[in-house]
This record gives structure tokens, sequence and C-alpha cells, in this order.
């Protein structure tokens, strides 16, 4: 058991989760991080054909993921397993799931179903595209979103093939929506009194995620192409080889120009107009770029970064995920925490990345095991053992 104490930002807060791979459980984990009660619902064993989709049950996806939560297993095809859910809804604050549109209506926990027995609950769905529209019905994924959504069609070196982004943008940016969603539901409930229907998607998560890019195809009809390592508008902004390896350099507004011209001591780039604006230094990235480079190979990424920092112009290492988490910065911020997990002992797993200053967020429980809390959930809902009994020897639980 874990002595740590739970958040008490959302305590009393009660979500059933029925999601599943990651925009979902993303989600209800920045909710269970808060405090909230988060139930998984997951399928008893055989049922789900989706098992395993994130890996090990205690492997390093699931651990990340489904902290923080409880789990009962419960077959919602059945009539039993049906009637027990909306009995948790009655009692329930938020449902979150992440099925096809369809999936919710057949399984009669569509919004209407659910407000029907309790007009409080706020649904949360999550699709691939949409609950509803053209595209609505189709199997969605993130890469599948990354594409559809623009990112890959701006990312990699200009003339070579579209690049997919290192993770999971779509999924995490609509898990993170979702729960956006649901906290602004919760709060027009205290005056309303009424629960209402969350949705976002993955297409519409990463069209967001696009932002100024995509703004400036809607407001000056522009088309983003790709740009490398290179900032769509801004120079220099980038990635520049050192002498032992590359740092990001963002030279952004004109004040920056010239304290990075003094930090390379280069008072002829200061003084040419043609590089005096941040507009004319994008006309001439290629130039700007052919002058700098060798200037960079001269020294260390570490120097550069020292010299750079002390004329205050933005630049960073580019790290692999080990030297992310030995940098002294991420150590001090406490992005990695500590959480027991039965069957791997001590782990670390990503925080969430916002901090209260009363309530903070909490790291108290590894992944559950399917059902772990069945039992438990099922006497808070007035079951006897004889009952729990019968419900599992039928395949219900």
């Amino acid at each position: 058991m874990s002595d740590k104490t739970p958040s008490s930002a959302l305590a009393g807060l009660k979500v059933l989760d029925l999601t599943r791979v990651r925009a979902g459980p993303a989600c209800c984990r920045i909710l269970g991080d808060f405090g909230a009660d988060i139930i998984k619902i997951d399928a008893p064993e055989g049922l789900d054909k989706n098992a395993g989709i994130s890996g090990d049950r205690h492997g390093y996806d699931m651990l990340n993921l489904h902290r923080n939560k409880r789990s009962l297993t419960l077959n919602l095809k059945s009539e039993d397993g049906l009637a027990l859910f909306l009995d948790m809804v009655k009692r329930a604050d938020v449902v979150v799931e992440n099925f096809r549109p369809d999936v919710k209506n057949r399984l009669g926990i569509d919004y209407g179903s659910l407000k029907a027995v309790n007009p409080r609950i706020v649904l949360a769905s999550i699709s691939g595209f949409g609950q509803d529209g053209p595209a609505a019905g189709r199997a969605g994924f993130d890469q599948i979103a990354q594409g559809m959504g623009g990112l890959m069609g701006v990312t990699g070196f200009p003339g070579e093939a579209p690049l997919r982004a290192g993770t999971a943008v779509a999924d995490l940016s609509a898990g993170t929506f979702a729960a956006t969603g649901i906290l602004v539901a919760l709060m027009e409930r205290t005056t309303s009194g009424q629960g209402q229907w969350v949705q976002t998607s993955l297409l519409q998560a990463q069209i967001a995620m696009m932002d100024f890019q995509a703004a400036r195809y809607l407001i000056d009809g522009e088309v983003p192409a790709q740009g490398g390592n290179d900032h769509p508008t801004v120079t220099p902004m980038g990635v520049v080889e050192t002498s032992d390896g590359h740092v990001n350099l963002g030279v952004g507004g004109d004040g920056q120009w010239q304290a990075f011209c003094d930090a390379i001591d280069r008072p002829d780039l200061k003084a040419d107009e043609t590089y005096a604006t941040m507009s004319g230094r994008t006309e001439k990235r290629d130039e700007i770029w052919a002058i700098l480079r060798p200037i960079f190979a001269t020294k260390t990424s570490a120097d550069w970064i020292t010299l750079l920092d002390k004329h205050s112009v933005p630049v960073g290492p580019i790290y692999r995920m080990d030297e992310v988490f030995a940098d002294p910065q991420v150590e001090h911020l406490g992005v990695a925490q500590n959480i027991s997990d039965p069957m791997r002992g001590d782990v670390r797993v990503v925080a969430v990345p916002i901090d209260l200053s009363r309530t903070p967020s909490s790291l108290v429980s590894s992944v559950p095991d399917a059902g772990e809390h069945t039992d438990i959930i099922l006497n808070d809902l007035g079951l006897d053992a004889d009952r729990i009994a019968d419900l599992r020897s039928r395949g219900v639980i």
C-alpha cells in the first residue's frame, strides 16, 4: 500500500473510465492525479479484443497511463452488466469513453440514456473524427490524425516524404482537451445543476495544435510547407551544428538579434540594415545560416549555451531521453515521480505537468490489475458476496 496522500483538488469526483489505448486514458489520468476517484471499467477476461494494444498490464505504457485508478471488470453487453453500469452512473459525476461513435448507442450508454438515469452526469466522448459527419465511423489512430490534421505536411525537410511527430500529439492533446471540457462542464453544472455531453476528436485536437500554422492558411491563405528544423517565420531559429553536436538556437525579436550579434562578435551583422528586421532576416534565411554554420562549428554545444545564455539569447541542448531526465532543471521541476508497482517495484513515471500551490497532484497507486477492486466497488453499490459470486459465475463481472 502507498503511504502517499491523494490530491484533494478533485476529491469526491467520481469518474467511470471506459477508455482504452491513449487519448481517453490520458484524459482520466489528469483527473486521477488530482484526486478524482477513477473507476476503470475493464472487460472480463477474454472479452476485450483490444487487450494488449498498449502492451503488458505492468509495462511502461500502462504504468504511466493508468496510475491512480481502481478497476472493475464488467460485461456491458450483458443485461445485468448494463444494469450495474447504469446504477453506477446514478452515483457518478463523469463518464469518459472513446469507442467509435455508434458503439455507445448499441450498448445503451449514449448521452440520452445516461442523462435519463442521472441528469447531472457529464459524458465525455473522444473519437477519431467526431461523433457525426461523413468520416465519423472510420477507425482513427494518432498517426492518421497527424496526417489529416496537417502536422505531417509541415514536418520533415523540404522535398522529402511527410514525417510523423515522434510522440502521439493528436492522442495526448485530445485527452487534454477532453479533460478541460469536463472541468468546464462541471463548473457550469454548479450553476445549472445539469450535466452535458463533452465531445472532442483526434482530428479536431490535431488541427487545434497546428495553431498559427492553421491560422496562416485560414487568415492569409498561405499553405505552410515543410521547413525541416527551421522555424517557419522566424530566422535564425532552428537547429545548428556545433563542433560536437547540435543546439537549438532561438533568435526571435530584433533586440535578440542585436544581442546575438554581440555574443558572436559580429558587429557587421548587427549594423547591416538587411538583417535589422525579422522579416528581412527570414527573407535572407539561407544567407544567414550560411554565415552562422561555420561560426557555430568552432565551439562545443556547452560552450555556445554558456556564451549565449550570458547575452540572454535563447539557446538549448537537444537531448536524448536519458539526458532529459538527467538535466538539473528537469530534476528540480519533479517531472519524473516515483510510484510503487507490485510487479515492477519502485518505478518512475511522468508527472502531470501542472503545479498547484495548495492542492498539488499526487501519485498514489500504480496500474490496477483488471478487476482488482470489483468486489469493493460492488459492495459499495450494495451487492453482497452471494450476488457478486453469481455475477462472476455468469461472466457478467
